[in-house]
This record gives structure tokens, sequence and C-alpha cells, in this order.
């Protein structure tokens, strides 16, 4: 069942393209059965957003199963993806991939997969002040001093957000690395109260049901974000919007 739903996912990511024009592809999505069976016991919801995307597959105890990410571009009815990170084959990391569904109602039907038909269906949701893809750029001290900000490259931490989602991964794509990815739901209130809800986390599964709150806040492209961790330790950091492949 593990590597039957992940390439499922992976399908659902490349088949897509047909049907851009007619429906915008961001915001999250979640597989909802296969060849007409529901699925039982285990999750799988994807986030695209901003030329990324990211998805996590977890059973109903919140036990992770496997998740993968990379950048995504739409070219003459076809989807090219470049893994940046594949829990269930990292042999996949970097290789271009390009794949050529039907949307109806907020919902897509995938026909003649390996698996036969998969249904996904669009997650009801608004945007939010913090919608979108961000990159790990620096940390703040006690004194309010940001660090040295990290350039792009391959050792890189990503967090990724739709309306009503989140999912994070820290990975190595030139060594094909993978240090861990978390994600659940989250909320983002205009007077700068950021809270997640933690439905899977790969390190450590009892980490799984906890709520955190942080203060945040926008500056043109930075993302300030402060409070605790899931660990209860204080951390003040700076993402930056946007995610170079």
């Amino acid at each position: 069942m593990k590597t039957l739903l992940s390439y499922c996912l992976v399908l659902f990511l490349f088949n897509t393209s047909s049907v851009w024009a007619q429906s915008s592809l961001d915001g999250g999505w979640k597989l909802s059965s296969v060849n007409g069976q529901p699925l039982v016991g285990i999750e799988t919801v994807a986030i695209l957003q901003d030329g990324y995307f990211m998805f996590g597959q977890y059973q109903s105890d919140g036990s992770f199963v496997s998740a993968g990410g990379g950048g995504y571009e739409l070219a003459d009815d076809q989807l090219n993806i470049l893994y940046d990170f594949f829990t269930e084959d990292a042999s996949q990391v970097r290789s271009p991939i390009v794949y050529a569904a039907q949307v109806t109602n907020n919902q897509l039907t995938l026909k003649d997969t390996p698996d036969g038909t998969q249904v996904w269906e669009r997650l009801g949701e608004e945007t939010t002040p913090l919608t979108g893809a961000w990159r790990f750029a620096t940390r703040v001290d006690e004194d309010g001093n940001e660090g040295e900000r990290r350039r792009a490259g391959p050792r890189i931490t990503v967090k990724i957000l739709s309306g009503s989602r989140f999912q994070w991964a820290a990975f190595n794509y030139a060594t094909k690395e993978f240090m861990g990815t978390g994600g659940g739901t989250y909320q983002a209130t205009e007077d700068g109260e950021y809270t997640e809800n933690i439905e899977f986390f790969s390190r450590d599964d009892s980490r799984t049901g906890a709520s955190l709150s942080f203060e945040y806040r926008r500056t043109a492209d930075d993302w300030y974000h402060k409070g605790l961790n899931s660990k209860g330790e204080p951390m003040h950091e700076v993402w930056t919007e946007g995610v170079e492949n």
C-alpha cells in the first residue's frame, strides 16, 4: 500500500497538465479513492503552490509513510517535474520526468494509471497572508540581530502553504539526502498569529497532534516567524518567498 499510494500521487502530479487551462492546480488536494474504493486508514495530501509541490502520506494515527517534493512546470500540455526529494525512491531526485485527466467541480479523476482510476478532491480553501512557497533564510538572535542569510543551493529547507495546509522539508538534492519533513493544517490571522496543527512528522511520530502557536509578520518577501518549536525551544526564523530550482 505504501508504494502504491506514493506512486499514485506522483502520477497525479504528472497527469494534470491537460486541465491546467480549465482550473489552476494551486492549493491542496487529497486522494479520496482508487478504483472506486475509498481509502481507509491512510491520508495522502498534496500541496501545489507557485511552481513548487510537496506531498505527505501518513496513517490515520499519524505514523509517517512517505513524502516527496520539487519543482514543476507546465508546457505544451506536459507537466515537467524535477524532484528535490522523494523518500520512496531517491534515485528519481533531479532526474527530469515528463508526463502527459479531467477536472469537474473541484474533482480530479485519473484513468488508466497502473492502479486503475483515481479520484482526487480539491480542498476547500481561501488564501492567507502566508500562502506560497518559502525558503529558510536565517535566524534572529535574542538581541534582534539577523544572521547571515543562506544562499540558494542544494542544501535547503522549504515550507509550502496552501490556504489551510502546510508542509516543510529539509533535504540536499545534490547528494539526494533527505533530512526530514512534517505537515498538517494551519491558521494565519491578519493580526499576526500563526498556528500549526501537526498531522505527521517524519522524525518523531509522537509529535503528531500537537498545536504550535507563533507570532508572525511579513515584510516585503520575508516572513518573520517567532515562538517555541516542537521541542519547546525558543525560535525566531526568517523565511523568504520563492524557491529556486
